[in-house]
């Protein structure tokens, strides 16, 4: 070993200055440096300005996407002091931008609720931007100071005079730091609107710069709510029979914690919890999500045995059937929330699990006693869930007891590869017998299985667990995966300790038919399978639309763009000996061209399916596989243009 590599002294110590640190372990700050923490660093800045709206300051929020994917954000608050900081001797406004942990959330007189607990919000996002300018109007003046990289680029300066009060934040992420530059409008909007309901009374906006109406105008949206939360469970349930009349509703302040609950029971057989802390999503639940379900678990089982609904039953009612086929919004504002990590992914407040327990429990007796048909309704929905949940169970017992009798229990569709490396290993689920046996020619049986799909699989999110366990298909999924579910502590969990393959892979025509029984076997993996979608182990294969020839050379093309541009390098339409075949299904392909195309590991492409906002992945599969048409008409509608259509 060199001297050089293992001299190590008090020169190979790095004390990261200033926002030194944000940019060289950005993860740790905004959780990742993909898309997902690219749109972090705008829930930073709207977060301070929908501070400025709990603390009575602002009405109107407006974001802006540019041609750049450059973000503004504007709202009408207070705007940034812009005041000389005793201390630091800058620009309070520079110090806001420039220094970590410093912000007024500290303060509880200047905000007694907030989101942005850390201080280490907008100084991160200025940090992870190649150019960031600040304007404040305060004061009857305007204030200008801008950035690069998080370094001031200027004093802060006065530039004009103003008659009106707020901030302006315009930033462009840095390319040095993050995979993606590109921001997603529906990923905007769908927060947006969120944070509607969430702030009953205030006015968002977002334009997006990039893409023009028919008109001539940037493509636009607005959200403002009046009734809360209320609305937003009637959004979020607007494809599902609703069970009750009207959503209940609650509100109570405990200790200045404030609880707004809303909630919906539906026909539906999944349980729906959108969560939030100060407006911030907690995808992870926490404290209050815990005292949520307590409250409702003892409030209704109290209910129904105290009438004697539940004598008959041979069997005991776990926490899970009274949550089954209700959505429901649960929003708390607390002063000092204690967050699981810098992304706020988790409450773990002890006290807030009381203090909404006893809230909601409060008010859930007196609708119980209030409306005893509603209620009967509720209880009847437990009952049917409970017996179903049991027949389930028994259902997945038999099919786990058969796959012990038989040995192996893998499916007999099954070609199974050679590996017994789940890692290296990796699964075709194929659509048809036919396409099947193209692909068992085709793949690498070293590590490539191929398991053929007849048909198109059972819609789950119309059916009872137990019987999809009668689903031939499904049950050959289950045992060719190696996954099973078990009950663990009244709720139903995946074990995929024993998951066969780190690669499953949906393999469909690239038709309309196609797409529906990718989105079948989707919905089955969101609603039964999800750990295997969250951890990454799920992907959809690109098979080509078409293949051009001119002579001797082939080219494939897996759009209309690509197959025009093809053509035009060969030469142009009107050339001689070009033919274009279009691949109406995987079948019509012989071997070799669905290994060369879309299941070598050198040539084909995989899209890895990702779980971006889980809530909203929810209300969509609802919608396009449930009962009501018109909310699934006008989703196909506005995306019709990104739809595989044969004419």
């Amino acid at each position: 070993m060199s001297d050089k590599k293992s001299n190590y002294s008090a020169n190979n110590i790095q004390a990261l200055e200033g926002l030194e640190a944000v940019r060289k372990r950005p993860g740790m700050y905004i959780g990742s440096t993909d898309t997902k923490g690219l749109h972090h660093l705008v829930w930073e800045v709207v977060d301070n300005s929908i501070d400025e709206h709990l603390a009575g300051h602002a009405s109107h929020i407006d974001m802006t996407i540019h041609e750049d994917n450059s973000i503004t954000v504007v709202d009408n608050g207070r705007g940034i002091p812009t005041g000389m900081h005793e201390k630091l001797q800058k620009s309070a406004l520079e110090v806001v931008m420039t220094v970590l942990h410093a912000g007024g959330k500290f303060d509880k007189d200047t905000y007694k609720v907030s989101g942005g607990l850390h201080g280490v919000g907008v100084s991160c996002v200025n940090a992870l931007s190649s150019y960031l300018r600040a304007e404040v109007h305060r004061e009857g003046k305007i204030y200008e100071q801008t950035y690069s990289q998080g370094k001031p680029q200027m004093e802060v300066k006065m530039i004009g005079e103003s008659d009106k009060h707020g901030t302006t934040i315009t930033f462009k992420p840095d390319g040095e730091i993050f995979d993606s530059l590109i921001y997603n409008f529906d990923t905007l909007a769908n927060r947006m609107r969120e944070l509607s309901y969430l702030n009953s009374g205030l006015h968002l906006s977002l334009t997006d710069e990039r893409e023009k109406e028919e008109d001539g105008s940037f493509k636009s949206t607005a959200f403002y709510s009046e009734g809360g939360l209320k609305e937003f469970v009637t959004y979020v349930d607007e494809s599902r029979t609703p069970l009750i009349s009207t959503p209940i509703h609650v509100t109570a302040k405990e200790d200045n914690v404030e609880v707004e609950v809303a909630m919906q029971y539906n026909t539906s057989f999944t349980e729906n919890i959108y969560s939030f802390v100060n407006n911030i999503n907690t995808r992870e639940g926490g404290t209050h999500v815990s005292g949520f379900r307590r409250a409702v678990n003892r409030v209704f089982s109290k209910y129904a045995e105290d009438n004697g609904m539940f004598s008959k039953l041979k069997f005991k009612v776990s926490g899970e059937d009274f949550r089954e086929g209700l959505t429901s919004v649960v929003s708390v504002k607390v002063p000092e929330p204690q967050f699981k990590g810098q992304t706020k992914g988790e409450l773990g407040n002890q006290e807030v699990t009381g203090i909404v327990s006893r809230a909601v429990g409060e008010a859930l007796s007196h609708y119980l006693e209030e409306n005893p048909k509603d209620s009967k309704r509720i209880v009847e929905k437990v009952i049917l869930a409970a017996t179903a949940r049991h027949a389930a169970r028994k259902a997945r017992e038999m099919v786990q007891r058969k796959n012990v009798l038989t040995g192996t229990g893998l499916p007999g569709k099954l070609s199974d590869c050679s590996s017994k490396d789940p890692g290296e290993s990796e699964i075709f689920l194929v659509e048809g017998d036919s396409a099947g046996g193209t692909a068992k020619q085709g793949r690498d049986r070293a590590f490539q299985a191929i398991l053929p799909l007849r048909g198109k699989i059972l819609n789950v999110e119309k059916a009872m667990e137990h019987k999809i366990y009668e689903n031939e298909e499904i049950k050959n999924l289950f045992t060719a995966l190696g996954v099973s579910i078990e009950d663990k502590d009244g709720e139903r969990v995946l074990n995929i300790e024993k998951l066969r393959y780190h690669k499953i892979v949906i393999m469909c025509d690239a038709d309309v038919d196609g797409s529906h029984i990718v989105t079948l076997i989707l919905t089955f993996f969101f609603r039964y399978m999800k750990p295997l979608v969250e951890q990454g182990f799920v992907y959809i294969a690109a098979p080509p639309l078409y293949l051009v020839k001119k002579g001797n050379t082939k080219v494939y093309a897996w759009n209309e763009e690509e197959r025009q541009d093809i053509i035009n390098n060969m030469g142009g339409a009107e050339a001689t000996g070009i033919k274009t075949q279009r691949y109406k299904g995987l079948g019509e392909m012989n071997a070799d061209q669905l290994w060369e195309t879309t299941m070598d590991p050198e040539e084909r492409i995989l899209r890895q399916v990702t779980i971006e906002d889980s809530n909203e992945s929810d209300r969509i599969f609802s919608m396009l596989m449930g009962d009501e048409v018109p909310p699934r008409r006008r989703f196909i509608e506005t995306n019709a243009k990104y739809a595989n259509i044969d004419v």
